[in-house]
């Protein structure tokens, strides 16, 4: 304490700083006393943490007590010192300069005589000097004397928890600079606590100080990067009318594009900037999308968009300020990770393809919707960080400019060399400035973190001119390609410091590619032992350029087939490109499910053509016809298929011309059903299994194949009915016949039979008249007389059952017949009316049944 108060001017003897102690010390003990016994061990242990560390160490330290890891703040830490504005950030001869801020009593106790000074340090030679000011930025054993006089704001005390403001005005011939060059610039606030009750520094905040009042003959040519990049939003899926209306995954880039969002703040404080414009046309093209009506997804469905006013605004914006200033660079589709592709992608075939897709549509993109041409040769990788692979990838899409880095493709020199850098086969490597192109990559939303970066960044581009005022160099630098609204306005800040061009002027990236390369700057590319391990961390991995290698290959023969194949094929083909997009780094879950989605929708759709499943055939006699049905749920018309159909037994069943496979061209309007048949010939009975199959005209199966079985009969079940009912009339038709004949001869019989009884009946009345009459016979005769039939014969012997057969043929048998058979009742029915003819033929078929054939389809010839 003693050494910072000398420092600081107060010039106290020993003795004097010994009584300070003691007075502190005595005004202590009658507080402690008058507290509480459980208040006073905590208070006594924080006091104690001020005045001896040792203590503290010894205590609830070595105990690792909670209130130990809350220690009482001491020294310059005490009091929050914040910067809010510094104007002007460059200051020149003739300016006041002014610092405004607030203090904050960190402590618990009530700092006394406080008063915020303007402290001006030294003037820091080189860059590293400002590196090493930054690392000391607590450090007030080197605070210089404070301006003083009546640049000065005074407090009566400080309570504990609240913020003051202060604002601070001087006249820069106050401030005692000297030479031109960057100084270190203090504000301290000093007071007394209780612990401490004189006057020391209690807080503190150093920022810096470009002091270059007049124009240098060399100036720096300064090139700033103004990228205009997001995140994919759109989905590869688009809607069925004439202008496929896209469909965004979400709707929050038009958060973005609102006013005082980031992008809108990129585009309406870079135009007022001597910046180089760094675009990615797919966020071009997204925006242009949602100009017209699109579609967001909503769980499993979609609404429609209502942020076209928005995105028509953005894009206007966008297009006058580029028209203005027309230095514009245009990315790669969707801005491709080419470490990505170079690390993970290097091994599987087709992956450089979505690279020279994505460059080939960017320059147009841009121009059709901004109507400037962009420059399209400069490949960017992230972080600027470069090894052979990605440089040998980056180039292989037609780029010969790539954007690195210093930290990557370093210099071992005592000054910033210029840009450019000849690194072989006809590349360059524009190597950024890495100081300067991460100024603004923190948190800069409270205005104190604002204020020190943009002074910062303003020291160190002075810094890099001091350097060699004799040379003049072309200095690029390239922000981080997201910046928020805050970091876009910081930039925006740091780069108005630099309108007096005292020290710099505004060139672009096209001219510091073209600038004469520093013959003595590093043209060697690091080897990839050097690429940094936690950006390799953040790459996609193979799998990813795995399953979109196999997405392609689907898209391919999905297009092949399609009679509007432009509908599908740039939609995925973006798609895809934004599947490799930078964007997804530090994000592999969220790049793991856009290429799902994409995958799942291109499965979906290739699905809607297909084969419908059959069931089992029957095939009747030795030939028939097979169908098979392919079905086009497409809104369009399918061509270029080849339907193939095979037996696996060709023995037992062949196809059209007597081989075991047959094929037939598929042409099939959009939302409709084509059914393909095939002639079949069977050898044998028994059951054959049949397969069938899309090929594209380049002979590569489509969709999965669709197996069905036929079962070969020579007589069907429907054959086998007519011939069973066919025999089943005939035998019906006998049985007739037979009853027929039997009901006669039984007719007969009777008919006989009745004719005996009477003729018997009429014998005996002739018997009686004889008897009585002149013919009567001799005594010799029973009754006295003879028999009436004979001339004096004997009678013959009567039959013992009164039924022997008569001689003469006219008379009827009375024999019995035998028994008929048993017939069915209304047998005489069956001919439809009375009796029938036994000739009439049966008829040798039946109506066919409408009814289902039972079990599998029967296949007629």
């Amino acid at each position: 304490m003693a050494e910072a108060a000398d420092i600081q001017g107060m010039k106290h003897s020993p003795a004097r700083r010994w009584l300070g102690r003691s007075a502190a010390v005595a005004a202590g003990v009658p507080l402690l006393a008058g507290l509480l016994g459980g208040l006073a061990a905590p208070q006594a242990s924080a006091a104690g943490s001020t005045a001896s560390p040792l203590s503290t160490a010894t205590t609830g330290a070595a105990k690792g007590s909670p209130a130990s890891a809350a220690a009482e703040p001491s020294g310059p830490n005490t009091v929050s010192v914040v910067l809010d504005t510094l104007a002007p950030s460059a200051p020149t001869k003739g300016d006041t300069l002014t610092i405004s801020g607030t203090v904050t009593n960190k402590s618990k106790k009530t700092v006394t005589d406080a008063q915020v000074d303007l402290r001006v340090g030294p003037q820091l030679t080189g860059r590293t000097a400002i590196d090493d000011a930054v690392e000391r930025s607590n450090d007030t054993t080197y605070d210089p004397l404070p301006v003083g006089g009546k640049y000065k704001v005074e407090f009566g005390k400080l309570a504990s928890g609240i913020s003051y403001d202060f604002a601070l005005s001087v006249p820069v011939s106050k401030l005692g600079l000297g030479a031109d060059g960057v100084y270190q610039l203090g504000v301290t606030l000093t007071g007394r606590t209780a612990a401490e009750p004189y006057d020391h520094t209690l807080g503190v905040r150093r920022t810096f100080l470009p002091w270059q009042p007049d124009s240098v003959d060399k100036k720096t040519r300064f090139t700033y990067l103004w990228p205009l990049i997001s995140t994919s939003h759109v989905s590869a899926e688009t809607g069925s009318d004439d202008q496929q209306t896209p469909v965004f995954e979400n709707d929050d880039l038009a958060q973005e594009l609102a006013p005082g969002g980031r992008l809108e703040q990129l585009v309406s404080l870079g135009s007022q900037l001597p910046v180089t414009w760094v675009v990615d046309p797919d966020l071009l093209a997204t925006v242009e999308a949602m100009t017209d009506p699109y579609r967001v997804r909503d769980g499993k469905s979609t609404v429609a968009g209502k942020n076209q006013l928005v995105a028509r605004s953005w894009l206007n914006a966008l297009e006058k300020a580029v028209q203005d200033n027309g230095n514009i660079v245009a990315l790669p589709f969707g801005d491709p990770d080419l470490a990505s592709l170079a690390h993970g992608g290097e091994n599987v075939s087709g992956t450089l393809g979505h690279l020279q897709s994505s460059s080939e549509v960017a320059g147009k993109t841009v121009e059709t919707i901004l109507h400037v041409p962009p420059a399209t040769d400069f490949a960017w990788p992230a972080q600027g960080a470069v090894d052979p692979s990605i440089v040998d990838v980056a180039t292989s899409a037609g780029a010969d400019k790539v954007i690195s880095r210093s930290d990557s493709i370093q210099d071992n020199l005592p000054y910033t060399a210029s840009a450019a850098r000849p690194i072989g086969g006809g590349t360059t490597a524009v190597v950024t400035d890495t100081r300067l192109s991460k100024a603004f990559e923190g948190d800069v939303t409270k205005a104190g973190s604002s204020t020190l970066a943009v002074q910062k960044f303003l020291a160190q581009s002075l810094a890099v001119n001091l350097q060699d005022p004799s040379k003049q160099r072309d200095i690029v630098v390239a922000p981080q390609r997201t910046p928020s609204a805050s970091q876009a306005q910081s930039m925006a800040r740091a780069l108005q410091g630099l309108d007096g061009q005292r020290w710099t002027q505004p060139s672009d990236l096209v001219a510091a590619a073209a600038a004469k390369p520093d013959t003595n700057a590093n043209t060697k590319v690091p080897g990839p032992s050097r690429y940094p391990d936690k950006l390799r961390a953040q790459e996609l991995p193979t799998s990813a350029f795995e399953d979109l290698k196999g997405m392609g290959e689907r898209l391919g023969k999905f297009k092949a087939i399609l009679t509007l194949p432009d509908r599908v094929a740039t939609p995925f083909a973006n798609a895809v490109n934004r599947a490799v997009s930078t964007s997804w780094r530090g994000n592999a879950r969220g790049a793991e499910q856009y290429r799902g989605s994409v995958n799942r929708y291109l499965t979906s759709l290739a699905s809607e053509v297909q084969l419908i499943q059959k069931s089992e055939l029957t095939l009747s006699g030795r030939s028939a016809t097979i169908p098979v049905t392919v079905q086009n749920q497409l809104l369009q018309g399918v061509d270029n298929l080849v339907l193939r159909l095979q037996s696996t037994n060709a023995t037992r069943l062949k196809l059209d011309d007597g081989s075991a496979v047959a094929e037939q061209p598929i042409k099939i309007d959009g939302g409709h059903t084509q059914v393909v048949k095939f002639t079949g010939a069977a050898n044998a009975n028994g059951p054959v299994e049949l397969t069938a199959q899309l090929y594209t005209t380049d002979n590569r199966p489509y969709g999965s194949p669709m197996t069905f079985q036929v079962r070969v009969s020579e007589l069907t079940p429907t054959v086998m009915l007519v011939i069973a009912g066919g025999v089943l009339m005939l035998v019906l038709a006998g049985v007739k016949m037979y009853s027929q004949r039997k009901r006669a001869v039984a007719a007969k019989a009777a008919g006989d039979k009745a004719a005996a009884d009477a003729g018997a009946q009429a014998g005996g009345d002739a018997g009686r008249d004889g008897a009585g009459g002149d013919g009567a016979g001799d005594g010799d005769s029973p009754g006295g007389g003879t028999d009436s039939g004979t001339d004096g014969g004997e009678s013959p012997a009567p039959d013992p059952a009164g039924t022997a057969p008569s001689a003469d043929p006219a008379v009827p048998s009375t024999e019995p017949s035998a028994k008929p058979s048993a017939a069915p009742e209304n047998q005489g029915d069956l001919d439809g009316a009375g009796p029938g003819q036994p000739s009439d033929p049966a008829p040798d078929t039946r109506p066919e049944s409408g009814d289902p054939s039972g079990k599998g389809e029967k296949v007629d010839r």
